[in-house]
């Protein structure tokens, strides 16, 4: 029973469980209750690509204004800063990552494409944040974000652009390969507690 084991009420659980069924995470059997649904890699390619199209599009925005970029400064402070300053802690960079590549939205100024990436975000949430398992994957997102940023500062759009691309697509692969490291390793123990 869930209600007792996570010692909250119905409503709020069956809200979240509604939740994570739109998100294709769960599915309800009718009279039996809910599973998890399998991952399915080409809806999560889908929303990496279309991460790829509202992040892309800001950042043209963002190259493109005649104004300031003092609202880049925070993004700024925390990803060129300096090697030793590095956050390694892989929970803590998931955040900034996230709200690294929201801020580049929000700043860009459409609030329809703003939503649309948190809605996007929230979706892909659960494996992103595998891709900050793995020290190296920390230091390259610092390395990406620091080359990224430089390209909008110096208002070289296309290259900004082309670089994003990349880091998203390269997260997007590291995601996949640790998530199905991950199915394969689970697989492996339960083969051997059925042996046992």
């Amino acid at each position: 029973n869930l209600v007792r084991l996570m010692q909250v009420s119905r409503t709020p659980l069956r809200q979240a469980l509604q939740r994570l069924q739109y998100e294709g995470f769960l599915n309800a059997i009718p009279k039996i209750g809910w599973q998890i649904a399998p991952l399915d890699f080409n809806k999560l390619d889908e929303l990496y690509d279309f991460r790829i199209l509202i992040e892309g599009h800001a950042i043209k925005i963002l190259c493109d204004k005649a104004s300031s970029h003092d609202p880049l400064n925070e993004l700024v402070k925390i990803w060129l800063c300096k090697a030793s300053d590095r956050i390694q802690d892989g929970e803590q960079v998931g955040l900034l990552d996230e709200n690294f590549h929201h801020q580049l939205v929000r700043i860009a100024g459409n609030h329809e494409m703003l939503r649309m990436h948190q809605e996007i975000s929230e979706r892909i949430r659960i494996v992103r944040r595998l891709d900050f398992t793995k020290s190296n994957r920390i230091q390259e997102t610092y390395d990406e974000h620091a080359k990224i940023l430089n390209a909008i500062l110096d208002r070289r759009g296309a290259e900004a652009k082309r670089l994003l691309t990349s880091h998203i697509d390269q997260s997007k692969i590291e995601v996949r390969k640790i998530t199905l490291a991950a199915m394969h390793e689970v697989k492996e123990k339960v083969k051997l507690k059925v042996k046992s």
